[in-house]
């Protein structure tokens, strides 16, 4: 059973339907696209009694929670004490999502390295945060935001107001130093003490290209990355993912699930952003694309604490592209109910698939019986090439078969990578500065 609406959970659910082992998936609620494709069931992903329910009703023999909101809401809890394996984790290792200001705190006794920060609980402390660290700079809603909750601007006014609107609804904020450097994406699979590594992507938050305009939930994906250093990966789970892991253990909150690292590659060297509780979206479009060890053995076997730290992942030696296509007027209040057309013709092409995410079957009206868009980020475009340029074509040629009025998308997403352009910065071999939680 895969808890969740949206375009992971699609992903999700094609990867578990690949895996020989795995006989039925179900999807609660589910949108247009999943439904194509497994029963989905009209129940509230967040609510534990109603999705502790349905896993009775289904007798089901793993439960994976796509979302950071059921996480955080203690979805996973509720079945756990019912008895099933869930791939997800507890509200209180979630709340390494759920609030930036402990995520600080988790980084700060392990050892982790991330970027300097304060939290702010009234203007004036932001005010003063905000000139201690200078610009760009960074405000994050300490809460979740769906990934919109973050602030970069070198307007400092801009900043105080986004801090000044997080403390109106009654939140706080974590106001950091700025990370130079290209942003990497590394899902961790963990059990609570083994930890194995996914392949890392780089996603593109802004809505317009060149990384103009607001921050979005993400407007599309690639993986592999060309430009990483060698070791790159290893060196992520052993200076950040292991050491975080081992220290929710030692507080008594295992984290069981997927740990999504952000990252930054600075002149300082690695440095983290911020962690997830969930997969990533849309880079899940894009890495379970090539992903070809049995995606259900090794959920299962992460719920039931017995991955084997041994094994070595199968990947598919191709690139893929993940391209977002989104709603008219995201991200701010997007349009929705207009039909979705081309998209069998997009499906038609050579290895390429459409994911939904914001897309729903109108139940009347004149567009009766037809797939239309329901959200934000309506569906994303994942094409498999020989190299990112191949990879890049085919999922550009899809994007432009999907008839949506007034839809919107990035033309840019892992160009600069497909040209040999992304720039790493030189490591400086001056002694680092001190970070604070």
């Amino acid at each position: 059973m895969v808890l969740g609406p949206g375009g992971r959970e699609h992903a999700i659910i094609r990867a578990l339907l690949a895996d020989p082992e795995v006989e039925q998936v179900h999807c609660a609620p589910g949108n247009a696209g999943i439904a194509q494709i497994v029963p989905v069931h009209a129940v509230d992903a967040n609510d534990p009694a109603a999705a502790t329910g349905l896993a009775r009703e289904l007798g089901a023999d793993l439960v994976v929670v796509g979302p950071e909101a059921p996480l955080v809401a203690g979805v996973a809890d509720a079945l756990r004490e019912a008895g099933f394996p869930v791939f997800g984790p507890s509200r209180a290792a979630a709340r390494l999502e759920g609030s930036k200001a402990f995520a600080k705190e988790v980084m700060a006794a392990a050892g982790v390295p991330t970027a300097m920060a304060r939290v702010a609980t009234t203007e004036a402390e932001a005010a003063d945060a905000l000139d201690g660290f200078g610009a760009p700079y960074v405000v994050k809603d300490d809460g979740l935001a769906a990934g919109k909750g973050v602030v970069v601007t070198a307007d400092r006014a801009e900043a105080l107001a986004h801090a000044a609107a997080c403390f109106a609804a009654g939140g706080s904020v974590v106001i950091e130093e700025y990370l130079d450097g290209p942003e990497v994406s590394l899902f961790v699979l963990t059990d609570g003490t083994r930890v194995i590594p996914l392949s890392p992507a780089q996603d593109f938050k802004r809505i317009f290209d060149g990384d103009e305009g607001p921050n979005t939930g993400g407007m599309g994906a690639y993986t592999p990355l060309p430009w990483l250093p060698d070791g790159f990966v290893d060196e992520v789970v052993e200076r950040v993912a292991r050491p975080t892991v081992d220290e929710m253990r030692r507080r008594g909150t295992p984290f069981v699930g997927v740990l999504y690292c952000g990252l930054a590659v600075t002149r300082r060297g690695l440095r983290v952003i911020e962690f997830n509780a969930r997969f990533g979206d849309p880079e899940t479009q894009a890495v379970l694309a090539r992903l070809a060890t049995p995606l259900g053995r090794l959920l299962l076997d992460a719920a039931t604490g017995r991955l084997d730290e041994a094994e070595r992942l199968r990947w598919r030696p191709e690139s893929a592209v993940a391209v977002v296509v989104a709603a008219q007027d995201y991200p701010g209040t997007p349009r929705t109910g207009d039909p979705i057309g081309g998209l069998e013709a997009a499906e038609a092409l050579e290895d390429v698939h459409v994911v939904h995410a914001g897309t729903a079957v109108a139940p009347d009206g004149e567009h009766a019986g037809r797939v239309v868009s329901a959200g934000g980020r309506v569906l994303a475009v994942v094409a498999l090439g020989a190299g990112l340029d191949q990879a890049r074509e085919r999922a550009y040629r899809g994007v432009e078969l999907v008839a949506l009025e007034g839809s919107q998308h990035r033309t840019d997403i892992a160009l600069k990578a497909s040209r040999g352009q992304v720039d790493l910065p030189t490591v400086s071999n001056s002694a680092p500065r001190q970070e604070q939680a």
